[in-house]
């Protein structure tokens, strides 16, 4: 599944190739990835203008001219493909990305009214696109569960620390994995931030300090930030809308860089399983 970055990536590539597109037809497979009603797609969708492309966590938001939003969830192997003059992909780096479309992958398709197309592709069908009113949006379980955006202006180091407080009994790997403490940070950031901070994975948010979990805040802002920057981490499955893959994998410090040296201290980075998940820790900086 992606990351806050890489979904990131793939809003700020789409906004700029079908803000002002109108959409003309919309073409799906099954109901499961695009559970929609005929009457909705025919009163709200086709004919609407496109006004905005948003993020929300992982959840991209394609806003439309009739007050109603598409919301898209790539899941675990979905991708956007925009073909017109130009073809950007977004999304799991297979054969469609560069294929002629539809083919057998292909669960929507939005077609518009200067000839242009997006596909939402999506080999595993986990993935969907709903149509729902824009004003309701906040209020669907996901949106109201979701915790703030870590890189959001207004989320402080106050903010961080009073919601990690709410799980004192969790070990820190598993709270920032949490979507309701902090949205969008996944496994390879959860690393990457508590290296920087120099926190081992196990240890409990009642026993870190505050002076810990400010610097965690940082961290966790900074290795996001630069994320974002390079287009996410591709982590072998995405690639951003211009069809390249994210290049932050060549500035991690720990994630997958077990039996390498710590860039810090040169101890041999070790990996574990914490928080039901694949674990990269420096056995030297980040002491249980």
């Amino acid at each position: 599944m992606p990351e806050l970055p890489e979904v990131e990536t793939v809003r700020r590539g789409l906004a700029k190739l079908i803000i002002g597109k109108v959409v003309k037809g919309e073409v799906h497979d099954t109901e499961k990835g695009f559970p929609n009603t005929p009457q909705d797609v025919k009163q709200f969708l086709i004919g609407a203008s496109i006004t905005d492309v948003r993020r929300r966590a992982k959840v991209l938001m394609i806003d439309l001219s009739t007050d109603y939003s598409l919301l898209i969830h790539l899941k675990m192997t979905g991708q956007l493909v925009f073909v017109g003059d130009t073809r950007f992909g977004a999304g799991h780096p297979n054969d469609s990305l560069v294929n002629e479309l539809p083919d057998k992958s292909t669960r929507v398709t939005l077609s518009f009214e200067d000839g242009t197309k997006l596909f939402f592709n999506d080999q595993r069908k986990f993935g969907w696109v709903r149509l729902l009113p824009t004003a309701e949006i906040p209020n669907i379980p996901f949106m109201q569960k979701v915790g703030p955006e870590p890189l959001s202006a207004d989320f402080t180091a106050k903010d961080f620390i009073q919601r990690l407080a709410r799980r004192p009994k969790t070990n820190i790997k598993a709270a920032l994995l949490d979507q309701s403490v902090v949205a969008g940070i996944g496994n390879i950031y959860a690393d990457e931030s508590l290296w920087g901070a120099k926190i081992h994975p196990t240890r409990l948010v009642s026993l870190l300090t505050e002076a810990e979990m400010t610097l965690l805040y940082t961290e966790m802002r900074a290795v996001m930030n630069l994320a974002v920057e390079k287009g996410g981490s591709s982590n072998s499955t995405y690639v951003n809308a211009e069809g390249k893959k994210g290049s932050y994998m060549d500035f991690a410090r720990v994630f997958r860089r077990e039996g390498l040296e710590c860039p810090r201290c040169g101890s041999i980075i070790e990996k574990s399983r914490v928080a039901g998940r694949g674990t990269h820790t420096c056995p030297v900086c980040q002491v249980v």
